[in-house]
């Protein structure tokens, strides 16, 4: 084999890694969609957590236990927060729970849903 056709050769194969590496991306672009999505859920407990200890300790002081819960939470999550209370033996109860948000149209992740029980300030 001359000198010249194993040149010629390599030229023919300088595009594959380039098109190799563009059929990659849309698997790279699922995998960070995936961790991004993860971390939302995980941020969106998180938070339903932080709404419902907020949510109780306004109860307990005869306050909104929705507006604790809003008050709460990152302002893009609160409109889609909501609570419930319940009392009972000198203590009151609330639910928060705060709609997962989905980085992909069409796919719904639920809700998170966190308790939490504070004594009533007499």
């Amino acid at each position: 084999m001359s000198y010249g056709s194993e040149r010629k050769g390599r030229r023919r194969d300088l595009g594959q890694v380039a098109i190799e590496y563009l059929g990659f991306i849309p698997v790279l672009i699922l995998v960070a969609m995936a961790g991004v999505q993860i971390g939302l859920i995980a941020y969106t407990a998180q938070q339903a957590g932080t709404a419902a200890r907020a949510g109780a300790r306004a109860a307990s002081l005869r306050e909104s236990a929705q507006t604790g819960c809003e008050n709460a939470v990152s302002s893009w999550l609160a409109d889609n927060t909501s609570c419930g209370e319940g009392f009972g033996d000198g203590a009151v109860t609330v639910t928060a729970t705060v709609d997962i948000p989905s980085i992909v149209p069409g796919w719904d992740f639920g809700t998170a849903q966190k308790t939490a029980t504070m004594p009533l300030d007499h």
